[in-house]
């Protein structure tokens, strides 16, 4: 099945449901809304799920492990989204499971398009909406896929060269300083060398092949020309 993209980018959805029909359902309306779904039927199967979804709809009525333990043992190994759908609506059930990590609890019967209100209300907490393109005169920077493109090639960067310029790029003309390109690029408590951001500076600005683009200001730090 073709993977679709929703505003969060592509969105891996398991349904962990015993009722065959309940997850067909649920299934073919993740799928038509653009997510990739696919489900199990026992918790066994959900904790051995291998990619790790993004988003975890859990039925705490399983035939071999007790949901909430599901619930548990999920967030203690991932940082999927986890959606408890369930029949069960008492309050002690609904307070063991967001205390076990279940970022909501949703109680069936219940329509598709609640369930959908709430599985983007959780992405927009737990996953940041997938960034828009980054451009500036000919240059193209995708923080989604990480590529580049300068005019209609695609330019290939180190993966610190790329980070260097995606602080320039995210606010052209703004100087940005030699500091917050190591904290952002290394490590908040990057104590090596600076010289190594002059090297990866010129293999950057080597591999962009723009002259002037990339602008040194003295004592300060780098920033997006203005070109033309």
């Amino acid at each position: 099945m073709q993977e679709m993209s929703t505003e969060f980018g592509a969105v891996r959805v398991l349904v962990v449901e015993d009722d065959p029909g309940i997850a067909r359902s649920l299934v073919r309306g993740l799928d038509r809304a653009g997510y990739h779904a696919q489900s199990v039927d026992t918790g066994r199967a959900a904790l051995a799920a291998d990619p790790v979804p993004d988003v975890v709809l859990l039925d705490l009525g399983l035939p071999d492990i007790d949901g909430v333990e599901v619930c548990r043992l999920l967030r203690r190994r991932s940082h999927a989204a986890i959606i408890v759908v369930t029949a069960r609506g008492e309050e002690g059930d609904r307070v063991s499971a967001l205390d076990e990590g279940a970022d909501d609890y949703l109680v069936k019967p219940f329509g598709l398009a609640e369930l959908l209100a709430r599985m983007r209300a959780v992405l927009r907490r737990t996953r940041p909406a997938v960034p828009e393109l980054l451009r500036h005169g000919p240059l193209t920077v995708d923080p989604r896929t990480r590529k580049v493109t300068v005019g209609e090639e695609e330019i290939a960067l180190t993966p610190k060269e790329f980070d260097i310029l995606e602080c320039l790029a995210a606010d052209p003309g703004r100087v940005v300083t030699r500091q917050e390109i190591l904290e952002r690029a290394w490590d908040a408590h990057w104590y090596g060398p600076t010289k190594v951001l002059d090297v990866h500076m010129a293999a950057l600005r080597r591999k962009l092949g723009v002259p002037g683009l990339v602008e040194t200001v003295y004592g300060r730090g780098f920033r997006l020309s203005e070109l033309g």
